[in-house]
Formats: structure tokens, C-alpha cells, sequence
């Protein structure tokens, strides 16, 4: 149970990855924006993890057009649920995944979007047909598809997971997305969809507000949120899951670490703060 990161790659390589080992830390999923151009990265990508001896374990896509701002734009914009985006983000998740396994990374992850729990729903069809086929073309390099946890309960998502009924469909779990959502309690949750998950996330967040409705809730650093995180921890053992504990925590890498005014500084302190306490956490 390594400590990671999240982080992205749309900056040089080399830069990027030495800008996370000051943290301490050694491994990461590794961030690809819908547009950060991918045909002559794979080379140099593969040849600074391996002189600088770091190892990325996922690839994570995001798309163009995808906004967070609150629940009802990311039902409309996230994934593969817009009708008008779907084959773009089709093909591009395949750049994606070949991209990754240039790289020899084991797991490509990204948010599917909001998927209807009415299974009659043609946006439902739509994201398991799609789902299907990047789990095929992921299968071709012996990779896993780890779908991002957070806009569907655990027993709806379960059933998605049986009605694609592909073996290499696996889960990412992020137990704060779970309640920015609003969706349930991400303990409970774990357990039912434990067996599913091959990596994860470990992030932090307080529950929506109850008089705002459609709002999402609000991230916050490690240990100062909604999730019970040695419960979390706790459960992770307890389902089997030995992979890396990957902070996620959205911060810009360029910033200067002497620089105390700038923005962005202070989550760099969060993610400091984060290993020190996932460390304690994972050896109790």
C-alpha cells in the first residue's frame, strides 16, 4: 500500500515527475486532459519513468467539454453519457489506452458519467455498449478498465459492472466523490463494491449542502472532511486490496515550494501532510 498521486500530464515529463518525487513520493496515476496531444509522447514518457525510477500504475482521461461545476452540468457534460460527444470520446479513449500501454501501465480509469439506473433508458444502453468496447480494445494489451466511483450507488453500479460482463471492467474507488455526490457512505459502499476495486483514490470532502440543491459538496484536505478515513483504510485491508494509496488533491505542480504567497502552495502542503498521515494510517 504505496503512497501515490494524482497528478497530470500535460507538462514535460521529466519536470513533472521530479516535481512529485519532491514530495516524497514514488508513484502515481498519471492525468491525461482531452487536449494534450499523445502521438510522440509514449517514447519519452517511458524513458524518464525509467531513469527516474518512477512507476505510474494508472492513466486516467478526462475529456473536452466535461465541467464539475455542479451535479446537474456534470450530468449533461461528463463521459459518455452526451449523445453529441460519444464518439469522439470513444476514439480518443483508445489514443488513451494505447498511449498507456506504450508505457506498459496496467489500468486505464476515467468517469463514464452519470449512467441512468433504469436500464431501458437508452443513455444506459449507450454507456454499456461503449464501455463493452473500450474494455475489448483495453483487453488487446492485457489491460484493466477501471471505471471512477462517485455519481452511482454501489448496488446500481454493481449491476452495470454484471450487465457489461467484461472480466477486465474493475473499479477505481474514490470515497470522496461518493459524498461530494451526495450519493451514500463510502465505508458501507466499499464493502459491497470491494471485490471489483483494483485501485483507488484517497481524497477528502464534506456532504453537499442541504440548502442548495444540485450543488456538489466541497473537497477538502486529507483528514479534514466527511470520510472516516482509518475506517477507509480499515476496509481497504479488510476487502483485500494491497494495490497504492493514491492521493488525489487538485493543485498545479509548477508552483514555487520556497514561494509562500502563491496560489496552490498550500495544497502542496495538504498532499505533504496526506503521506504523513496515509504512512500512520497504512503500518497501524
Amino acid at each position: 500500500m504505496e503512497v501515490g498521486l494524482m497528478f497530470w500530464g500535460d507538462k514535460a515529463p521529466r519536470k513533472t515527475v521530479q516535481q512529485v518525487k519532491a514530495l516524497g513520493i514514488r508513484c502515481g496515476h498519471l492525468g491525461v486532459a482531452g487536449h494534450v496531444p499523445l502521438a510522440q509522447a509514449p517514447p519519452e514518457w517511458k524513458q524518464v519513468l525509467a531513469e527516474e525510477e518512477f512507476s505510474v500504475t494508472a492513466v486516467f482521461a478526462s475529456f473536452e467539454g466535461e465541467s464539475y461545476a455542479d451535479i446537474p452540468t456534470v450530468h449533461r457534460t461528463v463521459g459518455f453519457i452526451p449523445p453529441a460527444t460519444r464518439d469522439v470520446r470513444e476514439a480518443r479513449t483508445r489514443e488513451v489506452i494505447d498511449f498507456a500501454a506504450a508505457m506498459s501501465v496496467p489500468i486505464f480509469a476515467c468517469h463514464v458519467g452519470s449512467v441512468p439506473e433504469d436500464r431501458t433508458h437508452p443513455d444506459y444502453s449507450a454507456a454499456r455498449d461503449i464501455v463493452r468496447r473500450i474494455c475489448d480494445h483495453a483487453a488487446k494489451y492485457n489491460m484493466s478498465f477501471a471505471l471512477e466511483t462517485g455519481q452511482e450507488s454501489a448496488r446500481p453500479l454493481l449491476e452495470f459492472l454484471q450487465d457489461v460482463s467484461r472480466d477486465n471492467l474493475r473499479l477505481n474507488f474514490d470515497p470522496a466523490n461518493l459524498i461530494l455526490y451526495g450519493t451514500e457512505d463510502p465505508i458501507e459502499a466499499l464493502g459491497i463494491l470491494g471485490p471489483h476495486v483494483i485501485s483507488v483514490h484517497v481524497k477528502d470532502g464534506n456532504w453537499p449542502a442541504t440548502d442548495a440543491p444540485g450543488a456538489l459538496g466541497t473537497e477538502m484536505p486529507l483528514g479534514e472532511g466527511s470520510v472516516d478515513l482509518p475506517a477507509y483504510i480499515k476496509k481497504l485491508k479488510e476487502v483485500g486490496y494491497r494495490g497504492p494509496l493514491t492521493i488525489e488533491r487538485e493543485v498545479s505542480l509548477d508552483q514555487d515550494m520556497d514561494d509562500r504567497h502563491k496560489e496552490g502552495v498550500a495544497h502542496i502542503d495538504d498532499i505533504r501532510n496526506a503521506v504523513k498521515l496515509l504512512e500512520r494510517l497504512r503500518d497501524e
